[in-house]
Parts: C-alpha cells; sequence; structure tokens
C-alpha cells in the first residue's frame, strides 16, 4: 500500500479538495538540508501534490501488526494493568529501535477514532543547528507512519517510512490501557529522538486542545492552521523539555 495512497493520478485531484490535508502539507512544507545548515523555507504548491502519479511502495510495516504478534493475550489475563505495563515496558528496554509506551485506554481510542477522521500532520524533530520535518499518516485499524517531508515532496510514492508506530486497543476493555509499539527505522534518528516523536504525535491527537488547534486544523480547515507558529510552539516546547531533563 503506497505511504500516501489517498494521492492517487486521477484521484488526487478530487482528493485534493475533498482531503484538505493534502492542501495542507503542499501549502505549508518546508525543505531542510539533509545535514541540518540553517533551515531553509520552501513551500510546495498545490499541484506538486495532485499532479503526482503514485505508484506502490514496497515496503513491509516494520512493527507487527497485531498485538498478540509480541504479547500472548491470553496469557495476561489475569494479570493486573500494572503488570502488563511493567511486562510491555521492560520488554522493549532491551531492544534496540524499539520503544514501548502505555497510555490511558480511553486516550487511545479518542487517538485511534480522530485519526482515522484527520490522518495527516506534521512534526519537526530538532537539533542543535537546525531541525527537519516529519509527514505522518495513519493507516487503519492502528497503524501511523512518518516520512522525511523532503522526500515526500519530491516523490509521495517513493517516500519510506522513518518511524512506524502502532497503537493497539484489545485491552482497553480488560485492562483499561493501551499499548503503543514504536519502530524507528532510519538509523539518522536517535531512539530519543523517535520516541520523543511519536510521544508529541500521540499528545496532538490524544489532547482535546492541542487536536482542535493543530491537528484538526491541519485535516479540516488548511487556512486556519499557521505553519511557522506550530514549528515555533514545537520548538520552544524541545527546549523546555530539555532544560527539565537536564
Amino acid at each position: 500500500m503506497s505511504f500516501i495512497s489517498s494521492v492517487t493520478s486521477q484521484a488526487a485531484r478530487i482528493g485534493a479538495r475533498r482531503n484538505p490535508s493534502c492542501q495542507t502539507i503542499a501549502r505549508y512544507a518546508r525543505s531542510t538540508s539533509i545535514t541540518l545548515r540553517q533551515a531553509q523555507s520552501s513551500r510546495i504548491r498545490s499541484h506538486d501534490l495532485t499532479s503526482v502519479q503514485t505508484r506502490p511502495l514496497s515496503f513491509s510495516f516494520a512493527g507487527p501488526r497485531k498485538l498478540d504478534e509480541i504479547l500472548k493475550v491470553d496469557m495476561i489475563e489475569d494479570k493486573s494493568s500494572t503488570d502488563v505495563e511493567d511486562l510491555w515496558l521492560g520488554y522493549h528496554e532491551t531492544k534496540d529501535h524499539q520503544e514501548g509506551i502505555v497510555i490511558d485506554g480511553k486516550v487511545a481510542k479518542s487517538i485511534l477514532a480522530r485519526a482515522a477522521q484527520c490522518p495527516f500532520f506534521i512534526q519537526p524533530i530538532f537539533r542543535d543547528d537546525g531541525y527537519f520535518t516529519l509527514v505522518s499518516q495513519f493507516q487503519t485499524p492502528n497503524h501511523f507512519l512518518l516520512a522525511y517531508l523532503e522526500d515526500y515532496k519530491m516523490d509521495p510514492a517513493r517516500a519510506q517510512p522513518l518511524i512506524t508506530f502502532s497503537v493497539f486497543s484489545d485491552l482497553v476493555s480488560s485492562h483499561g490501557i493501551g499499548l503503543i509499539r514504536a519502530d524507528i527505522i532510519n538509523k539518522g534518528i536517535a531512539d530519543d529522538e523517535g520516541l520523543r516523536c511519536v510521544n508529541e504525535l500521540l499528545d496532538a491527537y490524544g489532547k482535546d486542545e492541542i487536536f482542535s488547534m493543530s491537528v484538526h486544523a491541519f485535516n479540516k480547515k488548511p487556512e486556519s492552521f499557521d505553519f511557522d507558529d506550530y514549528i515555533s510552539q514545537q520548538n520552544q516546547k524541545w527546549k523546555n523539555d530539555d532544560q527539565k531533563n537536564e
């Protein structure tokens, strides 16, 4: 399935009208040097997306598609939510380029419902000498894929995922928790950067105010989404988090 399967050669012109997020990505795309020299602003015109001829993307999803591939659900039915959380986090602590996260079950359900309606968003990763931007796409039933926006701008059909993560809601009813599995595929992204990026996206979809002002606006009301303001806010948030962790 193509990373940007919603933008096809003929349907794109229709899809861009039906799916404002495609227009938003086009309007607010920003490119930066791969070596992260001073970030340079670069806008994409709408037809840069709507004229693209897409082809199937040849890759295997990096992470397990079902929770049972990681955790035997029938084996933990009698475990408490705390026990399951400890098992989940402990298992992923031993893995390179894989991260485990546990969130409230209701939040997990909300994230999935919102992502189905608003499948696209952006997430910057900041470094000392600049930043680069990833574009995310949700694929039902519970998978997120993130690609380098510059690659997406050049050819959406060939934009390879750099990070993938899945939101598993299997234990919401029984344990009241959602389990997140993230895979950092690209070696140019450190595990802590990838984890931070995933957490930011979970907040963007899971917190009401952030979702309304950012993700929903990006997908449904692109004219109200201020790309530069969002990047500035995220930059300040990363700085504040860095100071707290010092």
